[in-house]
């Protein structure tokens, strides 16, 4: 196998972008014959040189992914102990990451009880204002509040507090950014089947490794990347918005006609993460999750389906006419 590398450029919104800088890279470096890792390439893929009418090829690839670690400006959060409770107030949103369900894990390793005696609410404009969630920045920016909120409340009222004693802080500064590089690593391994007769792509096995500091909660990680891994497949080969050009307006505005994956076009989806320990990103020492997963995706697709073709598709989708002969260079 290959290997090339993919950023998301400007911190995030720029994944077309990668994809065609990562595709330019990748050309390059076989026109000049250099290759990352010359020892794992085998006999076959050293001789595989693709022709434009090779369509029936199948092939792997793997993209390396960097995603930076975000942590928000602004964030507030209480912690109060009220009826043999810890009650942690922030008003984060969890869009279906998990966050209900860290953010009290959080909360009660800083605060060093059981997870069963802490409430974290969250999704209310009643309690104080925080970040929004994007950018993979949730769990840094709200856990470090919280965190920073548990400490302040211990220094307080030390391990015995009384009902209604209560603390406030803000999202502490992430003073270490300057001096280190803050990012979450992975690689992503894809195998594509093209058709030779309609173009059609298809990939049957999709995995992926990272790095991204500590995992609070492996099953809800898991999900998170796997997710990520599906919305770049998506990227990859189905997704695309199509504009009217008179006015602007997105003309294939439902899901009947702007196409997303689903189960049934993975057969082998994996996400496994190695264990890193970085005591400078944060008080928990993770890393965002939400999109590291998409970075690198399309790019292993696209790769390999020119390894697989000889086509090198510089615009995504991956449309069938764009493989075959009367669409190349479209």
């Amino acid at each position: 196998m290959d290997s090339t590398l993919t950023l998301r450029v400007d911190g995030i919104h720029h994944e077309l972008t990668v994809d065609t800088r990562t595709s330019q890279l990748d050309a390059l470096r076989r026109e000049l014959g250099v290759y990352a890792a010359p020892n794992r390439r085998t006999d076959a893929d050293a001789a595989h040189t693709p022709a434009p009418d090779d369509l029936s090829a199948e092939r792997d690839l793997v993209a390396a992914s960097v995603f930076p670690t975000f942590r928000m400006p602004t964030s507030t959060a209480t912690v109060r102990y009220d009826g043999g409770r810890y009650i942690a107030r922030i008003g984060a949103a969890d869009l279906g990451t998990g966050a209900w369900t860290v953010l009290p894990q959080i909360t009660a390793d800083a605060l060093d009880v059981p997870v069963g005696d802490v409430d974290v609410l969250i999704g209310d404009t009643d309690h104080p204002e925080a970040s929004v969630a994007g950018g993979s920045s949730g769990t840094n920016t709200w856990g470090s509040t919280l965190v920073a909120a548990a400490q302040q409340f211990r220094q307080k009222f030390g391990p015995d507090p009384q009902d209604g004693d209560e603390a406030e802080a803000v999202v502490p500064p992430a003073e270490a950014a300057d001096r280190f590089a803050m990012s979450a690593f992975g690689a992503q391994f894809a195998e594509v089947r093209v058709h030779a007769g309609t173009g059609e792509v298809r990939v049957p096995r999709l995995h992926a490794t990272f790095a991204a500091g500590r995992i609070i909660n492996p099953r809800l990680a898991r999900s998170q990347f796997l997710g990520g891994m599906t919305m770049g497949l998506g990227m990859a080969l189905l997704e695309e918005s199509v504009l009217d050009p008179r006015f602007g307006h997105v003309v294939n505005h439902d899901l009947a006609e702007y196409h997303i994956m689903c189960a049934a076009d993975v057969a082998d989806l994996q996400a496994h993460w190695v264990d890193e320990d970085d005591p400078h990103v944060n008080a928990m020492g993770a890393k965002g999750i939400g999109e590291i997963g998409i970075v690198g995706t399309a790019a292993a697709v696209a790769n390999a389906v020119w390894h697989a073709t000889g086509v090198r598709v510089r615009d995504l989708p991956i449309r069938l006419d764009r493989l075959l002969p009367r669409g190349r260079g479209s």
